[in-house]
């Protein structure tokens, strides 16, 4: 069993930075694919950024593509998401995800997950 603690979220204007990490207990992370997923109010949770087990390869949603960097530190079992350029738009609460898989993967869909975090919120302020 694998628990994700997501940390760093809060209040920043438009155009600041946040890193968010996410921290697992219970199991290294060494041998999991990892995401980070993003629920805005009154909507749908959607796919923002993706890192295989090694951290070799990684995906993005477009709309955070060149602001947001996904990577993952397995000897600390935690996963990051740098922030940068944010917009209001961005608001949301954002989850981390966690699934085995000692291949080149990477996933970017949710029911493609097992573990979930509680989230953590991102506002940002215009």
């Amino acid at each position: 069993q694998v628990q994700l603690i997501e940390s760093g979220g809060g209040l920043v204007q438009a155009g600041g930075s946040l890193r968010l990490s996410c921290a697992a207990s219970g199991r290294t992370l060494g041998t999991y694919a990892m995401g980070w997923f993003r629920q805005a109010p009154g909507k749908e949770r959607e796919f923002v950024a993706a890192v295989n087990w090694n951290g070799g390869s990684t995906a993005y949603a477009d709309s955070v593509k060149g602001r947001f960097t996904i990577s993952k530190d397995n000897a600390k079992s935690t996963v990051y998401l740098q922030q940068s350029s944010l917009k209001p738009e961005d608001t949301a609460v954002y989850y981390c995800a966690a699934e085995p898989a000692l291949n080149i993967n990477y996933y970017t869909k949710i029911h493609e997950y097992t573990y979930w975090g509680q989230g953590t919120q991102v506002t940002v302020s215009s």
